[in-house]
């Protein structure tokens, strides 16, 4: 497209390291965005897209689900989202002499970073058995291989269908339909690995795993609890929504096991004082916990409030909204009644004073909200710890009124609006007696498989093709020696994506990539031009249309892809029109509304200005559709992760500029980190007691039960504010040190976040020099 490549920086050559900051957007935002739009995209590109992006007639951001304002300001982006934006919408393709100019083996040994630097991918490419190059190859070529594949397994549960989150419904409904005609359950999905744990504990617990709140409940809230989040980094536009809170007169509480500039102070770049002035101080309380110490915390906390109606009866519980809405409750107060305060102290890290300045605040809130993400999530005892958000909230009536609620945020653009499309390996009955009404066939009843359990499928030789929906599955999941191994034992891997990624060049012994539309672009179908719907954090459901040519004519768009590989695969096994639903979307939006409750008059609701939320028993009614039919109180054991002595325990997190595996940059501006990403963050204290320097090399050792000695070799020692006995370090480059049998209870989630690590001594890597000192 006339474009040279931008400059690549992908090794830690420069890495130098500053102090944290403590404000996030401004000017630096400012400064940050644009540029590197108009570097990628060029100006008129640039600005086609970003002025585009998460209006009400243009297309939904794919960098994260945080929900949109009623009212839309020009600029309805932030800076992630932009960068986002710019890495999918770039006009540099990959040429096809590209396949026969980088090796398999070439490829293999480049970072992330460098990878989806190369351009769009334009072209089907298949890599052959005992080949070590893709070759481009025609689209019916690339069909015909897949349906072969499939069609000579043994079984249909020998392959599985992996889905990422953005994936739009219309694609994540067909794509579901097509596996569960060829016979299978076998869907995972992104949800797996992040907050699966979520819906099973709400789930469980009040009948719904979505968020019950809207967005204007924000700024209703007395409080806003916000626990192992980051939101200037991966929902900045939140920040925004939090702002308007603190202006409405809410508190806001983080807990979080290191300090993030987000919820510090907020500089507001469409505001005169987030430019010029100083901003807007958000947490009025930084609790900063132990790694996994959540469910102690919030147990201290609903026994402080149950001590608290103890001492003035009928003054603090809502008894009403007990007695009427819920079950559970004398079991939960009595358990309660045991909790040890020593171990309550040990496992958080924190003071009495802490627990009991956050105790107060909740107690004189009358509305609360408590929104967490992946800090929450990726423990063992993930699953209880989000039961006693709901336990903590149901003492005083904090759900289903305004400003009040559960608030669980999810990070990729759909992949809420994918589980309500059936991409799960678990949907219930009716949704499959649906499919059978309306399509009719008989899906598969068996639960399929998630995404861990696919890798343990592929490692032991029982999944012989993996087909992905987007994503980069390999690098995402955790134990990454295993995943790679466990890939490459298949027959046939298939990427359905837009750009390369770590999953393009681990496969396995025959290969496919398939070119795919991006969200900023136009889907034309039988010359009409098509739109997709996607569904938020908040459950709104609204419309994305992409203002961008195709990257070019060879590219399909998911729904395309779909639709096709169905046909080839199924030929006349159901009764299903693929090709008229390839051409129409609105066919497609006709059997959603017949088969997704909710989605009733779908085509005609999508076209209001707002497009439509959906219904959610508790936020709407304080309807529960739990077995019992009322909001559980539940019963949870508190474990404390005894870390022997000399050794740490580590979380992965995401830097800045980052998208799940998605690396913008080498930089992590908040935490003062650039140009690199092999760094460990380790509280002073602890690098003093283990005899380390700040600035030091390190080889990280992970130890498990299993007794694996998982390695991440040469990690750069920066001294980080974390919690004390906590260290934090990059993923997706740190899930090598997370065993795959190491995972959440109820929910399969790999416990990324509560890794047990000794560190030794590593020499210093040529390349270090002396910008990589801190000043």
């Amino acid at each position: 497209m006339g474009r040279k490549k931008h400059p690549i920086e992908d090794s830690d050559v420069d890495l130098s390291v500053s102090i944290p900051k403590r404000s996030a957007a401004g000017l630096p935002s400012l400064s940050e965005t644009l540029p590197h739009a108009i570097a990628y995209m060029g100006p008129s590109r640039a600005w086609k897209t970003l002025s585009a992006v998460n209006q009400k007639d243009g297309f939904d951001c794919m960098s994260c689900a945080w929900p949109d304002p009623p009212e839309r300001k020009a600029a309805e982006f932030c800076e992630n989202g932009a960068k986002a934006i710019g890495w999918e919408a770039e006009p540099l393709r990959i040429p096809s002499d590209f396949w026969a100019e980088n090796s398999l083996g070439s490829l293999e040994r480049r970072s992330e970073y460098w990878l989806g630097q190369q351009g769009r991918l334009v072209e089907p490419v298949y890599k052959a058995a005992g080949s070590d190059h893709y070759v481009p190859i025609s689209w019916d070529q690339a069909f015909g291989i897949i349906a072969k594949e499939l069609k000579a397994l043994d079984t249909p549960n020998q392959a599985t269908f992996y889905t990422s989150g953005r994936t739009s419904n219309e694609a994540a409904f067909l794509y579901q339909l097509f596996v569960r005609a060829f016979g299978t359950n076998n869907l995972p999905d992104c949800s797996n690995m992040c907050h699966e744990s979520t819906g099973a504990a709400m789930g469980e617990t009040i009948g719904v795993g979505k968020s019950a709140i809207t967005y204007t409940d924000f700024a209703k809230a007395d409080l806003i609890i916000i626990m192992g989040q980051n939101p200037g980094t991966c929902h900045p536009r939140m920040l925004t929504a939090l702002e308007e809170a603190k202006q409405a007169g809410a508190e806001i509480v983080a807990v979080n096991p290191l300090p993030e500039a987000g919820l510090i102070n907020f500089r507001n770049p469409q505001r005169p004082r987030g430019l010029v002035g100083r901003g807007t101080d958000l947490a009025d309380q930084f609790v900063q916990i132990r790694l996994a110490g959540d469910m102690a915390l919030l147990q201290a906390l609903s026994k402080r409030v149950l001590d608290a109606e103890r001492a003035r009866p009928g003054t603090v519980l809502d008894r009403a909204f007990i007695e009427e809405h819920c079950q559970g409750f004398v079991g939960f107060a009595a358990h309660l009644a045991t909790l040890n305060h020593r171990d309550v102290l040990e496992a958080t890290g924190l003071a009495s004073r802490d627990i009991d300045e956050l105790a107060a605040r909740y107690l004189r809130a009358d509305k609360v909200i408590i929104t967490w993400a992946m800090g929450l999530t990726q423990h063992r005892k993930a699953v209880p710890t989000i039961k006693e958000i709901i336990n903590l909230l149901l003492l005083r009536g904090n759900i289903g009124k305004p400003g009040a609620g559960p608030s669980p945020i999810r990070g990729h653009s759909n992949v809420q609006g994918d589980r309500t499309m059936g991409i799960w390996e678990k949907m219930p009955p009716w949704f499959l007696d649906a499919l059978q009404r309306e399509f009719g066939f008989d899906p598969p009843r068996d639960p399929g498989i998630d995404a861990v359990d696919s890798i343990r499928g592929m490692r032991d030789g029982r999944i012989k093709v993996l087909v992905a929906l987007g994503g980069n599955l390999v690098h995402a999941v955790s134990d990454t020696g295993v995943a790679e191994s466990a890939v490459r034992r298949t027959r046939l891997s298939v990427q359905i994506s837009t750009k390369l990624n770590r999953s393009h060049v681990v496969v396995g012994e025959q290969a496919l990539i398939l070119p795919t539309l991006g969200r900023t672009e136009m889907d034309r179908q039988g010359g009409v031009e098509q739109f997709v719907t996607v569904e938020d954090t908040v459950c709104a459901v609204h419309r994305s249309v992409g203002p961008l040519e195709p990257i070019a004519p060879e590219v399909l768009s998911e729904v395309a892809i779909v639709t096709r590989l169905a046909q080839a695969v199924l030929g006349h096994k159901v009764p299903v029109d693929w090709a008229g639903l390839r051409l129409d979307y609105n066919i497609i939006r006709d059997h959603i509304s017949h088969v997704v409750p909710g989605f009733e008059d779908f085509n005609t609701r999508i076209r209001e200005k707002d497009g439509f939320i959906l219904p959610h028993g508790p936020r709407d009614s304080r309807a529960f559709p739990t077995a019992t039919g009322r909001a559980m109180f539940t019963v949870n054991d508190v474990e404390t992760i005894r870390v022997p002595a000399g050794r740490l325990l580590l979380q992965t997190l995401r830097s800045h500029d980052q998208f799940n595996t998605t690396t913008y940059t080498m930089n992590d501006r908040y935490r003062g980190i650039k140009k690199g990403r092999m760094v460990l963050l380790v509280n002073p204290l602890d690098l003093a007691e283990l005899g380390y320097q700040d600035g030091g090399y390190v080889d990280v050792h992970s130890e498990a039960d299993d007794g694996v000695d998982r390695v991440l070799p040469q990690l750069r020692l920066v001294s980080y504010p974390t919690a004390k006995g906590c260290a934090a370090a990059y993923f997706p480059e740190a899930n090598v040190l997370v065993p795959l049998d190491s995972t959440a209870e109820g929910s399969n989630t790999p416990a990324s976040k509560s890794v047990i690590i000794r560190l030794e001594p590593a020499a210093a890597p040529l390349f270090e020099s002396a910008a990589g000192r801190r000043p």
